[in-house]
Parts: C-alpha cells; sequence; structure tokens
C-alpha cells in the first residue's frame, strides 16, 4: 500500500511537471469579471455558449482553456473579488489578436447574455 500511494504521489507531481513543461512560454490571456453589489453572471451559459465560440474562433492556436467560478476572498470576511475567470492559452498572441479583431463586437455583444459586468482582460507569458 505504502508502495502504490508513493507511485500515486510521484506520478502526481510527474504530471504536474509534465503539464507545467507543455505550458511554458504560451501566451495566457485571462478575462476577469469582478465582483461588485448588484453585478451577476451565469457560469452555465458562459461555460455552454460564450466559451466555446470564442474558443472556435482561435483554431489551431488555441492549446486550451479554462473556466473558473469565483468561490470566495482569499481573506476571510471580505467580498469576493471576481465573480468569474475565462483563460485562453494559445501559442501566438498575434494569431490570437487577429481572430479576435474581426469578431469582437459578436464576442462583445454576447456579454448581456451572461453579465452585466465589465471584465479585466490581463495578457501574460507562462512561466511555470
Amino acid at each position: 500500500l505504502l508502495l502504490l500511494l508513493a507511485c500515486n504521489i510521484s506520478f502526481g507531481q510527474e504530471n504536474q511537471l509534465n503539464t507545467a513543461a507543455a505550458e511554458k512560454g504560451l501566451t495566457k490571456i485571462s478575462i476577469l469579471y469582478p465582483y461588485a453589489e448588484g453585478k451577476t453572471f451565469d457560469i452555465t451559459y458562459y461555460e455552454t455558449k460564450h466559451m466555446p465560440m470564442v474558443a472556435a474562433l482561435l483554431g489551431t492556436n488555441l492549446v486550451k482553456y479554462t473556466i473558473e467560478k469565483g468561490i470566495a476572498s482569499g481573506i476571510p470576511n471580505t467580498p469576493l473579488p471576481f465573480m468569474a475567470i475565462g483563460t485562453f492559452y494559445v501559442k501566438s498572441l498575434s494569431d490570437y489578436q487577429a481572430a479576435i479583431a474581426p469578431n469582437r463586437e459578436a464576442i462583445r455583444s454576447d456579454f448581456p447574455n451572461y453579465t452585466n459586468a465589465s471584465p479585466v482582460i490581463l495578457v501574460s507569458e507562462v512561466i511555470r
């Protein structure tokens, strides 16, 4: 049992290292939806309609995307900082921008279907 447990721990760590290595150097586009009184977010619509629509525009440049639902602040008894975060991992920022630019209005016009919040966008490079 201990050997099996050790193998599982080792495999889990190795799997995390392989994932980190595969993502290193990618461009990460994080779309953060700030929480504020009166702001709403339909995570089901976002997951089933909006993110797949945008992901389809990115084609083979897209490596993966993630969706996170905010559940708490990191500081007890303080408001939730973000209701949700959507993230695209892409190979090329210029290819991402070229795919989004002609579709920007269609993407923005879908916002009212799932939120009344204005997103904050962070573009970063994955280091590890």
